[in-house]
């Protein structure tokens, strides 16, 4: 799989895990002070099978934590997913 076709199913993914945390958070309208170790749980089995690595929750927790401080400091008006999605192919 080359990293063109990688990064669009992590788009995909990262879109679905988002709508997925809104849907399971419903009740607080999205609100989830925990919400990276939500996303991990959720990515977790998934997100290996599309990068070729196997990563721990407790990893992917931190690519999620470190994913967005990048994102909200270096391209806030990239689509979160769009940048997980880079940053993802990158490790």
């Amino acid at each position: 799989m080359n990293q063109i076709n990688v990064e669009e199913k992590l788009k995909v993914l990262f879109n679905e895990t988002g709508q997925a945390h809104h849907q399971a958070f419903l009740e607080t309208d999205g609100e989830d002070p925990e919400w990276p170790l939500w996303y991990a749980g959720y990515i977790h089995g998934k997100v290996d099978c599309l990068v070729a690595k196997r990563f721990t929750k407790s990893q992917l927790v931190y690519m999620v934590i470190d994913a967005e401080n990048e994102r909200s400091h270096n391209a806030p008006e990239t689509s979160w997913p769009d940048f997980y999605a880079q940053y993802f192919t990158k490790q």
